[in-house]
């Protein structure tokens, strides 16, 4: 049963990993190519509702589940046969640590910002307001969509590991 569960739980951190992976994958290599596209206005209106709509539940249950359950998926690996498995659900777990310290230092406060522009059709200058905060998300999105990724790919090899040793 102690088994299962370790197998489980490692499962389920790989998925939501990748799951939050693909989110970023995405917003890298279309969504914000896409939007540059845009007029400013446009722009800018987009992603503060993308900002808003994204704060769901749906979202909340890959994001904070990465993170909750390579956790957990590590803490059932520190006894008896798990140990080989654990330095890479540890490197997974660093990767997306600095997953969360871009996002919080970094995106979020200029998600922040833009929120904070206000109505796209009363902003006086909105190319400044874009300029402010799209080069600058788009690189660290791209940080992001890269350590993710890497924490996405620990997490498979563990579970490949963990098979071989299960």
């Amino acid at each position: 049963m102690f088994e299962l569960l370790r197998t489980a739980t490692l499962a389920a951190s790989t998925l939501t990993m990748g799951l939050t992976a693909g989110l970023f994958y995405s917003f890298a290599c279309a969504v914000m190519l896409g939007l540059n596209r845009t007029d400013d206005r446009s722009f800018i209106s987009a992603m503060q509702w993308i900002n808003v709509k994204i704060l769901n539940g749906w979202f909340a249950l890959a994001f904070a589940g990465a993170l909750i359950l390579t956790i957990a998926a590590g803490a059932l690996h520190l006894s008896g046969g798990g140990r080989p498995v654990l330095p890479w659900i540890v490197a997974g777990l660093v990767l997306y640590g600095v997953v969360l310290v871009v996002t919080f230092a970094v995106n979020v406060p200029l998600n922040d910002q833009l929120a904070a522009a206000g109505d796209p059709a009363a902003i006086a200058d909105p190319a400044a307001v874009r300029q402010a905060f799209e080069a600058k998300w788009v690189r660290w999105n791209t940080v992001r969509a890269v350590a993710s990724t890497a924490a996405f790919g620990c997490l498979v090899w563990a579970l490949i590991v963990h098979g071989g040793t299960a």
